[in-house]
């Protein structure tokens, strides 16, 4: 089962494109500062604006720069379920461990409509997959019911949810079962997922304070309440700070802070304003990232 602190990288850019050196030195940190294990072109990785070949060459660095040293669940959702396919067979050839496939969005597909969609994701791979359920962008919720009903399906493995329902979490666990494995979408919740039964976080906030982060979850399995604690309130305005504007704006600055990433992002989404940049650097200094 994945668990811990999993990081939803950033995609670094240089001159327009992909800065492929810059991103794998990123995955690299990463590892070094110990993240259970990271997730390239999800919604933090600027997917929506990559094109396909720039999503599936990411997927790939990501595979070869972590090495299996840890696991790589690679973003391959869609509106589309063809396409959802395509990018999900793309990151079993990659190498990934799994892959986290979002809700459709914009389509408002029912509840039948979901489920056949992640049945049919599924069914194309044997890599674990991730269903990932965000209403707040993809319009839809997915059910605690439709949950389970996916929960049987033997590939799908666990949830990525980012639903802010901290009731979600209990009522998947009682109905989907203690093996199917629950991932918080939500930083600044998490250490109320974790105590209704969640396994780790998908993090912005690791892109900037991974070492911090991945420490959290490890005193959560240590039962070391105290670190835990420290650790929860220290990181809670860096949380709140990493979504003063639209992500991943001010991760991408919190990053360019540290010499690991340029903070620019892909139209629509625009660079931090001076700001959210203040916010996020007093957040830093909070948290001791920087002077």
């Amino acid at each position: 089962m994945f668990h811990g602190s999993f990081t939803a990288l950033i995609t670094p850019f240089k001159n327009g494109g992909v800065d492929e050196k810059g991103f794998q030195a990123f995955v690299e940190w990463q590892v070094a500062e110990g993240s259970d294990g990271v997730v390239p072109v999800g919604t933090t990785g600027e997917s929506p604006t990559l094109s396909h070949e720039e999503h599936k060459r990411v997927v790939e660095l990501c595979v070869e720069a972590a090495a299996g040293r840890i696991p790589v669940i690679a973003g391959a959702g869609s509106n589309s379920t063809a396409e959802a396919v395509e990018l999900v067979k793309h990151a079993e050839e990659a190498g990934a461990d799994g892959a986290l496939v979002v809700a459709p969005y914009y389509n408002k597909p029912s509840q039948e409509g979901l489920f056949q969609h992640f049945k049919a994701v599924a069914g194309a791979a044997d890599i674990p997959i991730v269903v990932y359920n965000i209403p707040g962008r993809s319009v839809v919720d997915i059910s605690v019911d439709t949950m389970a009903r996916l929960a049987k399906i033997p590939n799908i493995v666990g949830v990525k949810d980012a639903t802010c329902d901290l009731a979600r979490p209990l009522r998947t666990r009682i109905t989907a079962g203690k093996e199917f494995c629950q991932l918080s979408g939500e930083d600044v919740t998490v250490a109320a997922f974790l105590a209704q039964g969640g396994e780790g976080c998908i993090s912005v906030t690791s892109n900037v304070a991974p070492k911090l982060c991945a420490e959290l979850h490890a005193a959560w399995r240590g039962h070391d309440f105290d670190t835990f604690n420290r650790i929860r309130d220290r990181l809670t305005p860096l949380h709140d700070a990493m979504f003063c504007e639209p992500s991943p704006a001010p991760a991408k600055f919190g990053a360019s802070l540290l010499g690991k990433s340029s903070p620019d992002v892909r139209l629509p989404l625009v660079n931090l304003t001076a700001a959210g940049q203040a916010r996020v650097r007093d957040a830093m200094v909070h948290c001791g990232l920087i002077n």
